[in-house]
């Protein structure tokens, strides 16, 4: 096999290194493993042994993609595999930067892990709220839809950080202490989102009806379940423009942000100049939820 047909990133077996996953951009897999080497430290800090459901799209973005939810066959070794009860397969997590490398050989440009670690699958780490604006709103609109729920969540006692989606919305995480089932944690969650919905309903909804969303903005709580996962930090998204799910600090959220500049190309270097990392509170954070 020729040298341009394979080489070794982080001592990782990376076949066909020049194939571009990102047209418009000409991304290729090589570009896309050593994005993931720039960005290892923080978001190996969010996704190392946590179940992960992938994106996979082995010939680029503007091709045919498929989620891949277990192991199956040809996983390659720097990923590992946990069986979960309730489950007929096990599931892949990784647990270093050769793992993300891993990943790329596969063709995957999404990864969405369980808010909870291999070690206790059933027993959630975070809280997570995705902001969608429906049709007729603005990434401003969103922005101001965070600030609400952060200030609903302040009120009561809870600190959550933020991060783009890689697409129009907001996720807001919320870090807990690891004693809370997924039902308690997707009931909470449901009743921050009602709250809010029930206070401005001109605004906000959780009901899932595409048609009621015009003008709103949607809090899907529903992402605190193993089967209905949000992406990683970090994370590219199978999107034209090669974006990004980039955690920011909450001076960062403002209304002229404009979540289509954190792409594989800007955010090596944005995160390089940061003074600290936004989330390094998230380890430290083992917040108990007011469940009745």
């Amino acid at each position: 096999m020729a040298a341009s047909e394979e080489t070794a990133t982080a001592g990782v077996r990376l076949t066909s290194p020049d194939k571009v996953l990102y047209p418009e951009q000409g991304i290729t897999k090589r570009d896309l493993a050593e994005y993931y080497l720039a960005v290892a430290d923080p978001m190996l800090a969010h996704l190392a042994r946590r179940p992960i459901t992938l994106v996979r799209c082995p010939t680029g973005r503007a091709k045919k993609c498929f989620y891949q939810r277990h192991a199956g066959s040809g996983v390659p070794a720097e990923l590992k595999t946990v069986p979960i009860e309730g489950f007929d397969e096990p599931y892949l997590y990784l647990e270093d930067a050769r793992g993300l490398v891993a990943l790329v050989q596969m063709g995957v440009l999404e990864v969405h892990p369980w808010n909870s670690h291999v070690d206790q699958p059933n027993r959630p780490d975070q809280v997570i709220f995705d902001l969608d604006p429906g049709e007729g709103l603005g990434f401003a609109d969103v922005v101001a839809g965070a600030l609400a729920l952060r200030a609903h969540l302040d009120r009561m006692g809870l600190r959550s950080l933020v991060k783009t989606t890689g697409g129009k919305g907001l996720h807001l995480v919320v870090p807990v202490a690891r004693d809370y089932a997924w039902g308690d944690v997707k009931r909470f969650a449901k009743a921050v989102g009602d709250a809010l919905a029930k206070a401005e309903p001109e605004r906000y909804l959780t009901r899932q009806s595409i048609a009621e969303r015009r003008g709103r903005i949607y809090i899907d709580y529903l992402r605190n379940d193993p089967t209905s996962t949000a992406v990683a930090p970090y994370s590219t998204r199978s999107r034209e423009g090669a974006p990004v799910s980039l955690p920011l600090g909450w001076d960062e959220i403002v209304p002229a942000l404009d979540p289509a500049a954190f792409t594989v190309r800007t955010v090596p270097g944005i995160v390089a100049a940061r003074p600290a990392d936004p989330w390094a509170e998230f380890a430290s954070l083992r917040q108990r939820l007011p469940l009745p």
